[in-house]
């Protein structure tokens, strides 16, 4: 039998047969490469939902109580980034500036701008920056960031720039401190306008009105200024008005003030202004006596150490001229510190010769409680009592005096405790038994050279009364209501007498507002003459 020729053949079963087969295993290979694929994009949505779950949850948390200084301070915030990001930046600011790269500077500032303004739409809406908002600047300001560093302003010369602006800005903040001082120095030294005004009106009245200089000299005789059963009191001031209010606010406060005697000692420019206004208001019954400075005849060069340096050039150029070293203290320079009404306090035995207790007061203190009970408390035979002032450690003696000098090293104890004028009891009679007002003739001229203390009348007041003064309670005097901004509402309304020391005197402009009414209430507003001179 002959086989058929090769085109007349049927085709092979089993060629037909792996056709399929091969057919099947690609559709099978296509298959298993999509579910791998899709294998591998769940495993990946797997790993980041988690996260972007968890970052929803945390913004959620965020925006319901947001707190803009813990989100700043957060590692996770933006704001961290961005905050850290705008310092480097601002350096780099600077350093680009001194190397004469103004549009590298440029750029910096502007993102900089950018950051500032996203960081405080943030805070102002209440929410975190999100990434869509810091995404942006924070690329663009690490590439300026990069481009500074790669302009060879590498970290040693950030540091030592930043050393040298460390530096400068710290002599501008000294030089500015000083100045501050100065000007808080002129303000406080400087007589408001109204009380100028003031002080010409009463004047005026006391040139014009014979009769008042009349009723001053019957009542210059009066007994009850020597009557030891009275309460005498003591204020030496050249402005009238802050004289009225303690003498007011002393009275308002008594239980018996038709009993207070207040002798008060002013300069001859302010004498007369000081007796019309005295003289023509009456404060409850009291016994006012004015005296005049210059009239103490006894109170001069030979006897007083004070008067001579007074009239020393050299003192007189250091208060008064045009002494400027900038490596003393303005404030050693006022001039109150070496003014003779200032000084009158070392000499209140002299001047009262027959009196044999009185309370000393400030012009610039408020008297809010009856100061009667002052003059039974006993001294235990000390010639001052006072309240103590070192509840902190500045104010030991070791703070007022030089130390280093042996003359104070061997006399006393550097960490005795210092106390304040302003409300003073006086034992006078204590007071020349112990003979102190030799004893703060002695420090005075001690001090000539000032090499013992450089300031005011605390120091020699220290020396002066070493031994000799009787802790009183704190109640009875509380100060710095003329510069602390943070004294306790409770303790200034305990006290018997607040105290506006420092510059921020209550008359003035650039007094403590809190702390104003209290010296407010004391002073006549109502009266014609200041009326005027508010007005006018």
């Amino acid at each position: 039998m002959r086989r058929r020729a090769a085109e007349y053949r049927r085709p092979v079963r089993s060629r037909r047969f792996s056709y399929w087969i091969w057919a099947l295993f690609g559709l099978f290979s296509i298959a298993g490469l999509v579910l791998f694929v899709l294998h591998h994009n769940q495993n990946e949505d797997r790993v980041e939902q988690p996260v972007l779950v968890n970052n929803e949850r945390f913004e959620q948390v965020a925006h319901e109580g947001l707190n803009f200084t813990e989100d700043i301070l957060s590692a996770r915030s933006f704001s961290r980034q961005l905050a850290e990001q705008m310092t480097l930046a601002k350096a780099y600011v600077i350093i680009a500036k001194e190397h004469n790269n103004l549009h590298l500077a440029w750029e910096l500032s502007t993102k900089i701008r950018s950051c500032q303004l996203l960081l405080s739409k943030a805070a102002m809406r209440g929410e975190s920056v999100t990434l869509e908002e810091a995404e942006p600047i924070i690329k663009s300001l690490s590439s300026l960031i990069f481009r500074a560093q790669d302009a060879h302003y590498d970290i040693a010369t950030t540091i030592m720039t930043m050393k040298s602006h460390i530096q400068a800005l710290e002599e501008r903040a000294y030089a500015a401190t000083i100045q501050s001082t100065v000007f808080g120095q002129l303000a406080a030294e400087a007589l408001p306008k109204s009380l100028h005004c003031l002080h010409i009106k009463l004047t005026a009245d006391w040139l014009k009105k014979a009769s008042i200089q009349v009723l001053a000299d019957e009542k210059r005789n009066s007994p009850r200024l020597m009557d030891n059963n009275l309460y005498h009191f003591c204020i030496f001031s050249d402005n009238v008005l802050t004289t009225s209010a303690v003498v007011n606010s002393t009275v308002s406060n008594a239980d018996h003030p038709k009993q207070l005697v207040f002798h008060i000692v002013t300069n001859g420019v302010n004498y007369g202004t000081m007796q019309a206004w005295f003289l023509s208001n009456d404060f409850k019954g009291s016994t006012i006596e004015v005296q005049n400075v210059e009239e103490l005849s006894w109170f001069n060069a030979s006897y007083a150490p004070i008067v001579k340096q007074l009239l020393d050039p050299d003192s007189w150029a250091y208060y008064f001229g045009g002494y400027q070293d900038l490596n003393v203290d303005t404030k050693l320079r006022n001039p109150k510190h070496l003014s003779l009404l200032n000084h009158l306090r070392f000499y209140i035995p002299e001047i009262y010769p027959q009196l044999e207790k009185v309370v000393f007061l400030d012009d610039d203190v408020v008297v809010q409680k009856d100061l009667t009970p002052l003059f039974s408390l006993d001294l235990h035979g000390n010639v001052n009592g006072a309240v103590e002032t070192c509840l902190e450690a500045f104010h030991r003696y070791y703070r007022y005096l030089n130390f280093s000098n042996t003359i104070i090293s061997s006399k006393f104890d550097p960490q005795a405790c210092g106390w304040a004028f302003g409300m003073n009891v006086f034992d006078l009679i204590a007071w020349r038994k112990a003979n102190a007002t030799a004893r703060y003739h002695y420090w005075q001229e001690q001090n000539a050279d000032g090499t013992l203390w450089k300031l005011g009348t605390l120091p020699p007041g220290l020396l002066t009364f070493y031994g000799l003064t009787e802790p009183l309670d704190r109640r009875w005097h509380v100060l710095g209501l003329g510069y602390d901004l943070n004294i306790d509402n409770r303790l200034i309304e305990s006290a018997a007498v607040i105290h506006y020391n420092g510059y921020m005197k209550p008359w003035l402009k650039l007094a403590i507002s809190r702390y104003k009414p209290l010296w407010e209430r004391y002073v006549n507003q109502s009266h014609p003459y200041l009326q005027d001179c508010v007005t006018s």
